[in-house]
This record gives C-alpha cells, sequence and structure tokens, in this order.
C-alpha cells in the first residue's frame, strides 16, 4: 500500500527516466493534419465560397485525399490521447495515495482553466477552438476514470453513435441551408468577433458528444500503457494500425463522392454518408496513434533533428495549435493580407503544411532552449500551484503533461501525457 504523500510537500521528481516518444510524435505529426484542414476551412470562411471550389484535376485530387485521410481523422486522436493523459494523472496521483476527491478537483481545475484559454482563444482569434470542449470534458465526465473498462467502454460507444449522428446531421443541415456562404460575406473584425461567440456554444455542443469515445478508448488504453510501452504490445499495434486507417479509408469514400460533385444524394443520404465518414474517422484515428507508435518502436533511441523537432511539436501542442489559428487570422481573413481571395484548394493546403513546418521549427529552437510553450506553462501554474491555498500542490515541470487539442506519455513523466 503506498504512502500518503505529505500534503506540505510536492510529490517526489518523475522526470528522471527518458520520455516515450509514441506520443510526442504522434502529436506533432497529427498537428499537420489539423493545419492543412483548418487552411481548407478558413480559405472557404473567409471567401464565402462553396465547400470546395475544385477549379481543377490537382483541386479535386486534393478534396479527395484530404477527405479520405484527413477530415475528422484527427480529432480522435487528440481526444484519445487526452483520455490517456488523464488516466495516467489519475493512476499515478491514485498509486501515491490520493483520494479520489482529491485527485477529481485536480482534474475538474485542469479542465475549468483549459475552458478559460479555449474561451480567449474563441473571442481573440478562432471560431474552431477545441481546447474549452477538452476541458469541459474534464470538467464535466471526469467520473468515467473510476469505471471498469467493461461500463467505460459502452459509454463511450453510446457517445460514439449518438454523438456522431448529431455532429452528422447538424453538419449537412448547415450545409443545405447555406448558413456558412451568407455569415461569410463582407467578414469585418466586429462580425468575426460576433461570429466566433455565436459559433462557440453549437460546437461544443455537438464536438463533446463525438469526443467521448475516443476520450474512454484513451483511458482504456493508459491503463495497459499501450504509448508508453510500445514494444509490449506490437500484435496489437499492427492489427490496429493495419484494420483502422484502411477502414477509415473505405468509409470516407461515399463522402469523398458528394464533396467531389460526383454524387447528389438527398440529405437522408447525405447525412448516411456523413455520419459513415465520421464513425470510419475513429477507426482512422486510432490507425493512426497505432502506426505512429510502431514507428517510434522501430526508431529506438535514434532520435536525428527531425524527428527531435517533431517530439518537440508535440510537447509544446497547444502552443503549435494556438500558433497555427494566429497564422490562419493573418494570413486568410479579409480584413488582414486576405490570401484566401488568391489561393486555391490545393494552395490553400499547400500553405497549412507550410504553417505547419513553421510551427516545428519553433518548436524545435524552443526544445533546442528547454523553453516551455507559454500556455502549457500558464496551465500548469494555474492547475498546479497551489499548493499553499490547500489545493493540489504544484509537480515539478518536467512532470507536467503537454497540452494541446489538443490534445498525449513516458514511462516515467506520465502527466505530460495531456
Amino acid at each position: 500500500m503506498p504512502s500518503t504523500p505529505s500534503p506540505n510537500r510536492p510529490p517526489s521528481p518523475e522526470g528522471t527516466g527518458p520520455r516515450s516518444l509514441a506520443p510526442d510524435l504522434a502529436r506533432g505529426l497529427m498537428l499537420l493534419v489539423i493545419a492543412t484542414v483548418h487552411a481548407h476551412m478558413f480559405r472557404q470562411f473567409a471567401t464565402g465560397g462553396e465547400v470546395f471550389s475544385l477549379a481543377g484535376t490537382l483541386d479535386v485530387a486534393v478534396t479527395g485525399f484530404m477527405t479520405l485521410f484527413a477530415e475528422s481523422r484527427g480529432y480522435p486522436m487528440f481526444a484519445a490521447l487526452f483520455g490517456y493523459g488523464l488516466a495516467r494523472i489519475h493512476l499515478r496521483r491514485t498509486a501515491e495515495g490520493r483520494e479520489w476527491p482529491w485527485v477529481r478537483s485536480l482534474l475538474r481545475g485542469r479542465g475549468r482553466w483549459m475552458i478559460v484559454i479555449g474561451l480567449l482563444h474563441t473571442v481573440l482569434i478562432f471560431h474552431g477552438d477545441v481546447i474549452a470542449v477538452y476541458g469541459l470534458i474534464a470538467l464535466l465526465f471526469a467520473g468515467l476514470l473510476r469505471l471498469g473498462d467493461r461500463r467505460l467502454l459502452a459509454h463511450g460507444l453510446v457517445w460514439m453513435s449518438l454523438g456522431s449522428l448529431l455532429y452528422s446531421t447538424a453538419e449537412v443541415a448547415l450545409s443545405l441551408s447555406g448558413t456558412q456562404q451568407d455569415v461569410a460575406m463582407e467578414v469585418t473584425p466586429l462580425m468575426d468577433l460576433f461570429i466566433r461567440l455565436g459559433t462557440w456554444p453549437f460546437l461544443a455542443m455537438v464536438m463533446v458528444p463525438i469526443s467521448l469515445f475516443p476520450f474512454t478508448v484513451g483511458i482504456w488504453a493508459a491503463r495497459r500503457r499501450l504509448l508508453e510501452e510500445p514494444e509490449r504490445h506490437l500484435p496489437f499495434l499492427r492489427r490496429v494500425a493495419g484494420f483502422g486507417v484502411p477502414l477509415a479509408v473505405l468509409g470516407a469514400v461515399p463522402q469523398m463522392l458528394v464533396l467531389i460533385r460526383v454524387w447528389a444524394p438527398d440529405p437522408a443520404l447525405q447525412v448516411g454518408a456523413k455520419w459513415l465518414h465520421v464513425l470510419s474517422g475513429y477507426a482512422g484515428g486510432f490507425g493512426y496513434a497505432a502506426l505512429i507508435a510502431l514507428v517510434a518502436v522501430a526508431l529506438g533511441d535514434r532520435r536525428g533533428p527531425v524527428v527531435r523537432a517533431l517530439a518537440a511539436t508535440g510537447q509544446r501542442s497547444m502552443t503549435c495549435y494556438l500558433l497555427q489559428s494566429v497564422a490562419w487570422l493573418v494570413l486568410f481573413m479579409p480584413y488582414t493580407l486576405n490570401l484566401a481571395t488568391r489561393l486555391d484548394d490545393a494552395q490553400s493546403v499547400l500553405l497549412g503544411a507550410g504553417v505547419w513546418v513553421a510551427t516545428v521549427v519553433v518548436a524545435a529552437i524552443m526544445g533546442r532552449f528547454g523553453v516551455s510553450g507559454p500556455p502549457e506553462a500558464f496551465l500548469r501554474r494555474m492547475a498546479y500551484g497551489r499548493a499553499d491555498r490547500g489545493a493540489p500542490e504544484s509537480v515539478p515541470v518536467g512532470a507536467e503533461p503537454s497540452d494541446g487539442p489538443t490534445p498525449g506519455a513516458p514511462s516515467a513523466d506520465v502527466e505530460r501525457t495531456t
């Protein structure tokens, strides 16, 4: 039975062992998916154009590729990593002898500050924030961490079915109503602010339900240390990658045919195509995570400059996510550089990839000099720096979670998984 640590001193340092590469690498690479998807979305929002321009063969090919491999494939992995991180915090604090009310207070406090960061992100920059969405999940659904595996996954499957149907129906209804085109006309800074504020409640209503299934899967995976010790789970990871990614591609084919305007189904079938796309996206997100874990095992201790840069990006995923939002605001909006009117879909995706590369370079420089991401440092200080007031005490900087959309874990440094 582990001894209960004194409330007057912080837990013992955890950063003595090497970081696990898999979660950092996964977050760093998946930010590329997020960047290209958001670049596509911002170009459309800023121009008020149709869903995709499809100006030529290259545009059609890029739209098809993005639908098959990127759209609705990145967020499930980040939601799973977020669940993984919270579960590791829960398991470690419980092993220290902490009671559930204490741990729950710690996790909910973290969620509240993520909501604050996400709302500021929405007010100042971006109408598609997910940081606050994950904060709501931590605040409202921390109790899922205490469920057994069977009940946990049963909850997740219910949310998967209902949440994905709600999300798909809402997306198709919004598309058919033409709201996106109407709202996007002559966007001014003030109008953009009102749109962001009006969009956030709707976004939270549809994003929380579709994020809960991967969140529960992340908790399940954390109990087995799938990402901290991937070398112990190679057959399972190979199966997840081998089935998950192809299944995601196959499930996206109907939606791809709709988006490239080869198929024009009635609204009910459009919802069905979108629903299948979202459901198969879960398989894709899990498959990508497993594939990246396998790559991490193959790399072993070989950490060249590219791998180190990607890992540094994953460790600062919230910082890089917010930097991407700043880039979309500066590059695309009509009241800034207004590049959206000069780019087609393929060019916007290429620009999104370029923005991701720029954030990787920034993260690599920060990693080279041992500088933490400012949002991560703020969240760490606010969520853990309250020992003197009787709340959960601060922990060593090396033991802190990385936050992101966001949001993922080493064997010794387990709390940097979020």
